[in-house]
């Protein structure tokens, strides 16, 4: 899968301060424009087995150069999560010590001149445009769905006791269901693929200060990762950046 959009991409991964060990994973394949974070979960260093299983998966399927249709796209990043699904499925199966090992996943690819994304769990993909920034992405959360049923505001949500409860995530069931998003890829778009680590520590409106900042792509995103480090770095931090030139 080639695309013949011209892409500058960066990412950095971060054990963060409290956690012994870094489970997240990300990816940056520019030749085929494909980009993943990961956040794995499971203990026993079993999350960061799930969220490599993902990034191989990626790896693999978006290995060929060619150019695909936003139909092949989509069909290409269901295989990937459907595949890479049953692979953390079997790996738990055949070891029990890694039972309920799973990941979050944020997975991004481009076409011509449009952009495939599948998300699963609550990871997210955030578009800054015109000095805007736009979450592209909902999160399969408890809170999110109290959230949109009414039952809680947004500030509620952040500071809920069941905030960490996760409804939808890869290897955890053998049916996954993935939200599929297509868009159009505009010069200057900068697109943000991230694991909670930063959004646990980071508002939206820090996010977007520094998205925006006119310095190098590598520079945002290792400011990403330090700013949510500043606020506490409670958990493991994962960014990947894309910019459309």
């Amino acid at each position: 899968m080639k695309s013949p959009i011209h892409i500058t991409a960066s990412c950095h991964t971060d054990p963060g301060l409290v956690r012994s060990h870094n489970e997240d994973t990300c990816f940056v394949n520019d030749k085929q424009s494909c980009f993943l974070v990961a956040d794995g979960m499971g203990g026993a260093a079993a999350g960061e087995v799930a969220s490599g299983l993902i990034k191989e998966t990626a790896q693999d399927l978006f290995s060929v150069e060619q150019e695909c249709s936003s139909s092949e796209l989509s069909e290409l990043i269901r295989e990937c999560f459907k595949t890479a699904n049953a692979r953390i499925l079997a790996h738990a199966a055949e070891t029990p010590s890694n039972s309920g090992m799973g990941c979050t996943a944020e997975l991004l690819a481009f076409g011509k001149n449009d952009f495939v994304l599948g998300h699963v769990g609550d990871s997210r993909t955030y578009l800054l445009r015109e000095g805007c920034l736009k979450q592209l992405t909902r999160d399969h959360t408890l809170v999110q769905d109290q959230e949109d049923q009414g039952f809680i505001t947004r500030e509620q949500a952040k500071e809920h006791a069941l905030r960490h409860i996760i409804l939808r995530v890869v290897g955890n069931n053998e049916e996954l269901d993935v939200d599929i998003t297509h868009g159009s890829a505009l010069p200057d778009d900068i697109f943000l693929l991230c694991t909670d680590g930063l959004t646990n520590m980071v508002d939206d409106e820090n996010i977007e200060k520094i998205m925006a900042y006119d310095v190098p792509l590598a520079l945002k995103a290792t400011m990403l990762v330090d700013q949510a480090n500043y606020a506490g770095g409670k958990d493991n931090v994962s960014v990947v950046l894309i910019e459309i030139n």
